[in-house]
């Protein structure tokens, strides 16, 4: 899969990781194959996802292949509640790390922005996403999947600080998030606005962009953030409280050395 330069200004990579075709998903990824200096993001170890709701049989049994045990769910509780991880069966450990900010009900609030949202997460959320980042990093050597509704928000944040904490570059980070949005194109995107449709929220182009978009300039406008303000994403992960021992740990689980 390509992405292209959309203005930010910055090279984006040729190449992310590829959907794979899990039963009842449209975002679900292995962020393995990055390089890293000294090595590469290790594959089959950290995947990426919407939803698990819809899972059945089929969709099990890849996580089984994948040798998925550990599921890190950032939705809140309406939202598990509604439509839990349809995991059961499954022989893992699930995690559930609620963030609200990049929720259904969060999204169709007036005057909101991916911007203002990836803001809120990073800056009143920090707890939990330093406490998902040190879950992955207690992971060891067990395939994880980081999810949210859509897998590209709360997720994306996440995975995003994640491989630039181990060292990869901020245009595969960037060109990674953006990958997302050609995966919810269409029927997983309908869906949602059909949804909120349904609730009298009226859909407009904004709205389009908050539910299924993810322009490269939100992350980098992120990315930015941090750097103004605590001067890059280890900085900032160490203000919010995760410390080297343990990056040192998440480096030392996602990357297999050269």
């Amino acid at each position: 899969m390509s992405t292209h330069d959309e203005g930010t200004g910055s090279r984006v990579a040729d190449a992310v990781a590829e959907r794979i075709p899990v039963n009842g998903t449209y975002n679900f990824r292995d962020v393995g194959g990055y390089p890293v200096p000294e090595g590469v993001v290790r594959r089959g170890k950290l995947f990426r996802s919407d939803g698990l709701a819809r899972l059945g049989d089929e969709g099990r049994q890849s996580l089984r292949d994948l040798g998925v045990r550990v599921v890190i769910d950032l939705r809140d509780d309406f939202e598990t509640q509604v439509m839990p991880d349809d995991v059961d069966g499954l022989d893992l450990e699930r995690l559930h790390l609620p963030v609200f900010e990049g929720s259904g009900a969060s999204a169709s609030t007036i005057g909101v922005t991916l911007e203002g949202l990836y803001q809120k997460i990073l800056l009143q959320h920090r707890d939990v996403v330093v406490r998902a980042l040190q879950e992955i990093a207690d992971t060891g050597e067990e395939a994880v999947v980081v999810h949210c509704t859509a897998g590209k928000d709360r997720t994306g944040i996440v995975v995003a600080l994640a491989l630039t904490a181990v060292g990869v570059d901020r245009a595969t980070v960037v060109a990674d998030y953006a990958a997302t949005q050609a995966n919810l194109d269409g029927q997983w995107l309908e869906g949602m606005i059909a949804l909120v449709t349904s609730h009298g929220v009226e859909v407009t182009p904004d709205l389009r962009v908050i539910l299924g978009g993810s322009p490269p300039e939100a992350l980098e406008a992120s990315l930015d953030l941090l750097d103004r303000k605590f001067g890059g994403v280890r900085e900032y992960l160490l203000a919010a409280g995760l410390n080297e021992v343990e990056l040192s740990k998440l480096r030392s689980v996602l990357v297999d050395p050269a």
